[in-house]
């Protein structure tokens, strides 16, 4: 059973707000076994994981990670809703109009959320912070193909040693505390929920988080086999 399966089923009991011996209950098992499962010290046999699937009400590839939707389905590229509103076809590979999708759709979700809370500080952190990753991507791309730098009010010595890091790392600190201070209540945001309020637009966030967990677990790997 791969590692995906563990940390699947405890965020599901979890986010149904149930506690572990409640669901070791409706799941015919002890307490400490279902303990075992979610922290991956024992493999369940087929049985359980199909009690584990009617319980939760998500397919089996989903609960052993083998698809990003609790339904099964798997994303394809034509499939994807685009949040962008321009009309404009974007020329080029596939993959590159996929990536697109991915990155456009899930921060449509993100500053839907942020919307939702009226929080103008945060909102605008989370602009400065993924701009400057934009910028630095663009202006990567920009230099590649032989722009004039000049182009660019912050000039290439500053650029080469990693302003805007250090600027998106402000941004990343300003957002943090303009959530912690807001006094208002959050949208639910659960994996459910979050499917709910954004069928299309949840694959990709989905997709991206997946992606991004991915390579810090490889870098995890990396850093411990040394």
């Amino acid at each position: 059973m791969n590692a995906d399966f563990s940390r699947v089923l405890s965020l599901l009991r979890q986010e149904k707000g149930i506690s572990q011996r409640k669901a070791a209950a409706a799941l015919g098992i002890s307490q400490a076994l279902l303990s075992h499962y979610e922290n991956g010290i024992r493999e369940p046999g087929l049985a359980f994981v199909a009690r584990a699937c009617d319980y939760y009400h998500v397919s089996a590839d989903y609960l052993l990670g083998r698809s990003l939707n609790q339904d099964g389905a798997v994303i394809e590229a034509g499939e994807l809703a685009d949040a962008s509103e321009g009309r404009e076809e974007l020329k080029g590979s596939v993959m590159a109009k996929f990536q697109k999708k991915l990155i456009v759709n899930t921060a449509s979700v993100l500053f839907d959320l942020l919307g939702q809370t009226n929080n103008k500080e945060a909102v605008s952190q989370a602009a400065a912070y993924l701009s400057g990753a934009l910028y630095q991507m663009f202006r990567l791309l920009y230099r590649a193909a032989g722009g004039n730098e000049g182009y660019f009010a912050t000039d290439s010595t500053g650029f080469d040693m990693d302003v805007m890091s250090a600027d998106m790392t402000l941004a990343r600190i300003q957002y943090a505390r303009a959530l912690a201070d807001y006094p208002g209540e959050y949208p639910s945001m659960d994996s459910r929920s979050l499917t709910d309020a954004y069928p299309g637009l949840s694959q990709s966030m989905a997709q991206v988080f997946h992606s991004a967990d991915g390579r810090v677990k490889q870098l995890e790997e990396i850093s411990q086999s040394r």
